[in-house]
């Protein structure tokens, strides 16, 4: 029989595609998700956690743990969790490809272990009948070299984070689960940490019980060549060194450290520890950092950043900047920033505030301690304007907000054209946004309040108080209007959450300053450009080469971008002369208001191409200007309180 469609019938099998029509082609469906871990319960642990680490294998890098996790009578699973989201790090991470050789005993005896296949830091034991104690046996392995990861372990020094060389059982707050911890250190290392109770028997150090979260917010740098300095108001620096020579400071130097705890302590009006601990390497061995926590902060600067003074001025930020994150990220956190364990992922919507307002006070209190000169405060100010002012296309398609999610989308990974993705601009962009809020205030009170008053009402409450208090957006601005009556709502959305948004120098130009261009580098950048061994020639030719010619970045359609030149080629020769930077700089003064291109030998995988680049608008480095006579508002900012 001769069947046929109806003209909808037709059009329907039409439309299907071609894999449609046959019913014999396979169609899987989706599996059942495992079964989510347990909810953390607000309970005491049913005992206490041993933590027994020997550091003393620096020749391998090596950490050998052993844990005893006692179990409550009855148990007959327990899920072990390796951290995932710390505090600071503002992204998920973990250090489980540096685990190894992991074994678990129930009361002395192997068991077999399963890793969840779904959220792979996790690990199932199933525990025979009577079980009352957990034995987890591993190694953690530092890096060896810069491509494996941050190296935390040299033969003079070592930097021991509690949460990369332990676990912790599923199903509580990780402040609910105490926890007895010791540390074996190589012979005549001394052992810096905010941990209170410590106690030392030979090479092997105890502390007083503490609970898990404090013990991961407590880390640990020890070395060879140590020395620490009281720098009063129960604060400390802590300090580890390559080589005992670069622990030489002079008395002058030092009193500037002083001073930056009376300055913080000024400013916020209150205190959120007991104790505080500026740990601090100088080195160029074990990898750098810079992260907070609520007694203490983990720092690195360049071997020579003490001995150096002047020269290094540029390299000491870091100090101020992670000293007042103890009262902006650690005491005040955003409500979506804080978590009860290691697990729950962080949303990061305000860090603006809790980075980028950091960043702009430690800017101000690095110049009014003297921990970092005036200059270099202006000149990193001008930097930072001017990549915002031209050297970041990717600012009209994508917000300061939205940078925020950038630990996450990249984790600081190397990128091709970061001018046009964007980083984690809520640092620098927002502080920026704060000075020209602390101007608003300035302006609108004529002078009598500015952001000092902010900080002191936001983060200067509770004297004493060294717990966590989270706030919201509308708590930002109830503060901000509590200081000075504004649309400050409207002010901070425009700024942070709007695309395509003019250039951030309106806090600048407020506070009697502008942005200018010059032929040489500004303090901040000459003194990064020599220790960095690169020339940034972002606002002339587009791009910043090292001193062996390779490219290091090229702006997003500057003019070594449409020339072709991208990160990693390699500059031979200029105009036919051998590359240095001083070559490159002389060709571009040359080429200054003529229009002849400069001609570029370059070297890229195998081939050797000549690419001219045109521009001539010479030299251009930024630099703030002052706008007019008597003291300007910035000079009023960063002016010493104490």
């Amino acid at each position: 029989m001769k069947t046929t469609l109806s003209v909808a019938a037709l059009a329907l099998a039409l439309a299907q595609p071609a894999w449609a029509q046959s019913p014999g082609n396979s169609a899987p469906m989706a599996a059942p998700l495992p079964a989510p871990l347990s909810v953390p319960r607000d309970e005491a642990y049913p005992g206490t956690i041993g933590l027994a680490i020997d550091a003393t294998d620096t020749r391998r890098g090596i950490y050998s743990v052993v844990e005893t996790i006692p179990v409550a009578a009855n148990t007959t699973e327990l899920t072990l969790l390796e951290p995932l989201w710390i505090p600071g790090g503002h992204s998920p991470r973990n250090s489980l490809a540096l685990f190894a050789n992991i074994r678990f005993e129930a009361d002395g005896k192997p068991i077999a272990w399963q890793r969840d296949d779904v959220q792979v830091n996790a690990f199932h034991l199933v525990l025979p009948a009577g079980t009352r104690t957990v034995t987890a046996r591993f190694v953690h392995t530092s890096p060896l070299q810069t491509a494996e990861g941050r190296i935390t372990m040299t033969q003079e020094m070592l930097n021991l984070q509690w949460e990369k060389m332990s676990l912790y059982p599923a199903g509580y707050y990780a402040r609910r689960i105490p926890v007895a911890a010791q540390v074996k250190v190589p012979t005549g290392w001394t052992v810096f940490t905010a941990l209170d109770g410590m106690t030392r028997q030979a090479d092997t150090v105890r502390w007083a019980t503490t609970d898990y979260a404090t013990l991961v917010d407590s880390p640990i740098f020890a070395g060879l060549h140590a020395k620490s300095w009281d720098l009063g108001q129960n604060v400390k620096i802590d300090v580890v060194a390559d080589d005992p020579r670069d622990l030489a400071i002079k008395p002058e130097n030092l009193d500037t450290y002083r001073k930056l705890v009376s300055e913080a302590t000024a400013l916020f009006g209150a205190r959120h520890f007991d104790h505080y601990d500026l740990l601090l390497a100088l080195t160029d061995r074990m990898g750098g950092i810079g992260l907070e926590h609520h007694r203490s902060s983990e720092n690195q600067m360049e071997p020579s950043a003490w001995t150096e003074w002047e020269a290094m001025a540029w390299d000491r930020n870091v100090i101020p900047h992670e000293l007042v994150h103890s009262w902006n990220g650690k005491y005040r956190r955003p409500a979506e920033l804080w978590t009860p364990e290691y697990q729950y992922p962080m949303r990061n919507s305000l860090l603006w505030v809790y980075e980028g307002q950091t960043q702009f006070w430690g800017l101000v209190l690095a110049a009014r301690s003297g921990v970092q000169p005036k200059d270099v405060v202006l000149g990193a100010l001008a930097s930072n304007a001017a990549r915002y002012a031209e050297g970041v296309p990717g600012r009209g398609w994508r917000s300061v907000e939205d940078t925020t999610y950038d630990p996450i989308i990249n984790g600081r990974k190397p990128i091709p054209f970061d001018s046009v993705t964007r980083g984690e601009d809520y640092y620098n962009e927002g502080a920026l946004v704060w000075l020209e809020a602390d101007q608003v205030i300035r302006q609108g009170t004529r002078g009598a309040k500015g952001l000092d008053d902010f900080a002191r009402a936001f983060f200067g409450m509770r004297d004493g108080d060294w717990g966590e208090l989270t706030y919201t957006f509308d708590d930002v601005v109830g503060t901000l209007n509590g200081v000075y009556a504004y649309d400050w709502a409207t002010f901070l959305r425009d700024r942070l959450y709007t695309p395509g948004r003019a250039a951030p120098i309106a806090g600048i130009e407020k506070a009697g300053y502008k942005l200018v261009w010059k032929d040489k580098p500004n303090p901040y950048q000459e003194g990064a450009s020599k220790d960095r061994k690169s020339l940034d020639l972002s606002y002339s030719l587009g791009m910043a080469v090292n001193t062996e010619g390779e490219v290091t970045s090229t702006l997003w359609d500057g003019p070594a971008f449409d020339a072709g030149l991208v990160k990693g080629a390699k500059i031979l020769a200029v105009n036919g002369t051998a590359f240095s930077h001083g070559v490159i700089r002389d060709a571009v003064t040359a080429a200054k208001g003529g229009n002849r291109p400069i001609q570029l030998m370059v070297k890229r995988g195998d081939q050797y191409l000549t690419v001219p680049i045109t521009w001539n608008g010479g030299l251009r480095f930024p630099w703030l200007e002052r706008t007019g006579g008597g003291e300007a508002g910035l000079d009023r900012l960063l002016a010493p309180r104490k």
